[in-house]
């Protein structure tokens, strides 16, 4: 049986109920403590804590502890949803963007710790046209590709490194990345949709507020639940795939 997990931060995906049929579950090793909702073959973790637990913020977010156990449980696909900061003028709050690359220039997490083993990181293409599949299948309009730059957090970023930023890419936040290469590194297929909540600090006008970030959050969620859906429909449908590069 093929799995699949669905990896969500600010974006309130458990509210609307679509992972109601899942059994709470928690799993403790020497990379930490993981609480994570549980099916036959679907699985979802909210990166930042469950509903009820205290908010684990972005550079404190053990993202191997999560990525080692979804690997233990056999997952095969993972879908990650992102809260994030547009770079561009013309890309306001609200869009929605399937990402196709993404930079980061500091240290991600890894499970390499001894034998040399250089992964060539990248998002899925075959998760990617699925997410664009299922958007289309909604009648919900996202962005095909775009650049993720991730930061380390958790503090925003300055005008200047905004400025920077825009030359290469077209949203910043602070987790893809690193889950993008230890989905890599375990072996798993990924692929993101990247939720544009605000606008980058100094790209908008007025300043950046987290109330207003989490509220363009909730507003995106019941679109991005949408697509979700379908794609969890669609993965469902799929013959298992013999090639994943």
């Amino acid at each position: 049986m093929r799995k699949l997990a669905i990896l969500s931060g600010t974006m309130p995906l458990l509210d609307l109920g679509m992972f109601d049929h899942l059994k709470k579950q928690s799993y403790d090793d020497a990379s930490g403590h993981v609480t994570l909702l549980s099916g036959d073959d679907l699985f979802f973790i909210a990166r930042h804590g469950q509903p009820g637990d205290a908010f684990t913020p972005p550079h404190l977010v053990n993202h191997f502890a999560h990525y080692r156990t979804l690997s233990e449980l056999g997952v095969d696909e993972v879908i990650g949803i992102y809260s994030t900061g547009s770079l561009k003028a013309d890309m306001g709050p609200g869009t929605l963007i399937v990402p196709d690359d993404f930079i980061c220039l500091y240290p991600t997490p890894t499970s390499v710790t001894e034998a040399p083993h250089h992964i060539t990181p990248f998002i899925d293409a075959g998760v990617r046209l699925g997410l664009i599949h299922a958007a289309r299948a909604r009648a919900i309009d996202v962005h095909d590709g775009g650049v993720y730059w991730q930061t380390a957090g958790p503090r925003l970023e300055t005008k200047a490194e905004i400025r920077m930023m825009a030359n290469s890419a077209d949203m910043v936040g602070m987790t893809l990345a690193s889950e993008a290469v230890l989905a890599r590194e375990f072996g798993m297929a990924f692929g993101a949709v990247c939720s544009i909540d605000n606008y980058a600090h100094g790209i908008g006008a007025g300043d950046l507020k987290d109330d207003d970030i989490r509220i363009q959050a909730k507003q995106n969620a019941e679109r991005i639940g949408r697509i979700v859906s379908r794609y969890i429909e669609d993965f469902r449908l799929r013959t298992p795939p013999t090639d994943r590069a």
